[in-house]
C-alpha cells in the first residue's frame, strides 16, 4: 500500500478540527489539502465519510512482558491490541526476565519487535542499584528514557540506595521515568493490615495500604533531586491530588524539566469500583478517590499534568483473581484506552483536541521522537479514524490482549476505531487485523 489518499475527513491536529484530505506516499504524508484528487490508478483511497483523522497515538508507557512472561503478554500480541485501540507507537518497559538493564538484553528486544510488532516501537533501559555503568553507556538517539522504579512494582527492580539515586540522576544521558510510591510507607500500611486479615486484604484498602501520602512523599522526593541535580525527569501515573501541585503550567512543554502523566485508568474509575470490579483494577499507583479523579482530569485540562498513557500491564485472570497479596498489580488497556478517552469526550470532560494534544503530540514533544505524532506534511502517516457515533460493547470475543480479559468488559462505548495506518499501511479495520507484515519501524529521536 504505497499510495493512499484519505477523503473528507475532520482532521484533528495542533489545536483545531478542519475538513480536509490527506495524501500519502511510502509512509509519508505528502500532502494535507481541502481536497485531493487521485493522481494515479495505484491510489488506495479511504472516504472518510467525516469521521475523524487522529495521528496515531503514542503511548510511553507498556509491558508487553516478552521475554520472560509471555503467558500474560507478548510484544506481538500487545502490540496487536494497540493499533486495535489506535495506538501506533508504543515505549516498552524494562520489568521483564530478564531484565532490560543492560545494552545487551535491550538489543534482544529491539530484535524481538523488529520481527513481530504491529506498532512502532522503543523501550526503557531500567535503572538498578548497581548498573550506572550500563546507564552511561545508552546512546540517546536510540532509546526512549531510563526507568527507574522508586517503588517496588511487578518485577522488583527497586531502586532505593540514595547514593546510587543521586548518581544516576547527575549522569543519565536521557530522560528518567520514575514510578514514585514510597516503599517504607507502603511496607508498613501492609504489614499493619496483613496483621489484621491476614492475606485476604478487602481490596478497598488498596488506595489505603499504597496511600496518597506514599505517592506524593516519593513524588516529591525525586522532583527535589531532579532539582538539585539538573536531571530531565517524568513522573508516571500521577494518581493524587496531593502529587499536583508538584507540577507546573507555566512553562511549554518542551521548556519543561519536570514533567508528569496520567494513565486512563486513573481518569476512569475511583475508589467506588473496587466494590464492582475488586483486584481487576488492583493498580500500582491505586485507583483513588473520585476528589483524586477529578483533580487528575482538571490537571489534564489545565497542562500541570502533560501526557496520557495506559500503563497496559496485562496478567492472566487467574493471577488476578487470587487474594490480595497474591494478585498481582495491573491491567490490559492499550486497546481501549481511546474508546474510553473518546468517551469523556461524549460527557464533556475532554475536548478531541487536547486528547491528541495529550496522547499523540506531546509523547512526541517529551521524548523528542522524529517525525511522529502530529499530521503534518514530511511526518511518517501513522494515522487512525474515529467515528464518534458507533457504539459497541466490549466483550471476550473483541478482546485482543492475550491475557482475554478487560477492566472495561461490558463497557458499551460510544465511539469506535475504524482504521488503524501504521507507516502508511493500513493494520486495522472493523475489528480485524490485515495479514502482518514487517511494517513498523523502530522510533528514532532528535536528540
Amino acid at each position: 500500500m504505497k499510495k493512499v489518499l484519505i477523503k473528507n475527513a475532520k482532521i484533528v491536529n495542533e489545536g483545531k478540527i478542519t475538513d480536509g484530505d490527506v495524501f500519502v506516499e511510502d509512509g509519508i504524508i505528502v500532502e494535507i489539502a481541502e481536497s485531493i484528487s487521485a493522481k494515479s490508478p495505484d491510489v488506495n483511497i479511504f472516504d472518510a465519510e467525516g469521521t475523524y483523522l487522529l495521528p496515531g497515538l503514542i503511548d510511553d508507557q507498556v509491558h508487553f512482558r516478552e521475554p520472560g512472561l509471555t503467558h500474560k503478554e507478548s510484544i506481538e500480541t500487545g502490540s496487536r491490541a494497540a493499533v486495535a485501540g489506535g495506538i501506533t507507537s508504543f515505549i516498552e518497559m524494562p520489568n521483564t526476565l530478564p531484565q532490560t538493564t543492560t545494552v545487551e538484553e535491550l538489543e534482544k528486544k529491539f530484535e524481538i519487535a523488529s520481527e513481530t510488532s504491529y506498532a512502532n516501537y522503543s523501550f526503557m533501559f531500567g535503572g538498578t542499584n548497581d548498573n550506572l555503568s550500563e546507564i552511561e553507556k545508552i546512546d540517546p538517539k536510540n532509546v526512549a528514557a531510563l526507568k527507574l522504579f522508586l517503588g517496588s512494582s511487578t518485577g522488583n527492580m527497586l531502586v532505593d540506595d540514595e547514593k546510587v539515586l543521586e548518581q544516576i540522576f547527575k549522569k543519565s544521558p536521557v530522560l528518567i521515568a520514575a514510578h514514585c510510591e514510597d516503599e517504607a510507607t507502603i511496607k508498613k500500611n501492609l504489614e499493619e493490615c496483613i496483621e489484621r486479615y491476614g492475606d485476604d486484604i478487602p481490596i478497598e484498602l488498596h488506595p489505603k495500604i499504597r496511600s496518597a501520602e506514599a505517592c506524593y512523599k516519593s513524588s516529591s522526593k525525586a522532583v527535589a533531586l531532579a532539582k538539585k541535580t539538573g536531571a530531565r525527569l517524568h513522573v508516571f501515573h500521577v494518581s493524587t491530588a496531593k502529587e499536583l501541585s508538584l507540577f507546573s503550567n507555566k512553562k511549554a512543554l518542551k521548556d519543561k524539566k519536570i514533567t508528569a502523566e496520567v494513565c486512563i485508568h486513573h481518569l476512569w474509575f475511583n475508589d467506588s469500583d473496587y466494590a464492582k470490579k475488586g483486584t481487576m483494577i488492583k493498580w500500582n499507583p491505586a485507583v483513588k478517590t473520585k476528589k483524586d479523579q477529578e483533580a487528575l482530569l482538571e490537571a489534564l485540562n489545565d497542562n500541570r499534568l502533560d501526557v496520557l498513557a495506559t500503563d497496559h500491564a496485562p496478567h492472566t485472570k487467574e493471577e488476578k483473581k487470587n487474594v490480595y497479596t497474591k494478585a498481582p498489580s495491573g491491567g490490559p488497556l492499550v486497546q481501549h484506552a481511546l474508546p474510553a478517552l473518546l468517551q469523556m469526550h461524549h460527557q464533556g470532560k475532554i475536548t478531541l483536541e487536547k486528547i491528541v494534544e495529550k496522547a499523540c503530540h506531546n509523547p512526541a514533544i517529551l521524548f523528542q521522537v522524529e517525525k511522529r505524532g502530529f499530521i503534518r506534511e514530511g511526518y511518517k502517516a501513522d494515522l487512525v479514524l474515529v467515528d464518534l457515533n458507533s457504539p459497541w460493547a466490549v466483550q471476550p470475543d473483541n478482546i485482543y490482549s492475550k491475557c482475554q480479559w478487560s477492566p472495561f468488559e461490558g463497557t458499551t462505548f460510544k465511539s469506535r476505531i475504524t482504521h488503524t495506518f501504521v507507516n502508511g499501511r493500513l493494520v486495522y479495520k472493523n475489528f480485524k487485523h490485515t495479514p502482518f507484515t514487517q511494517n513498523a519501524e523502530r522510533l528514532s529521536f532528535d536528540r
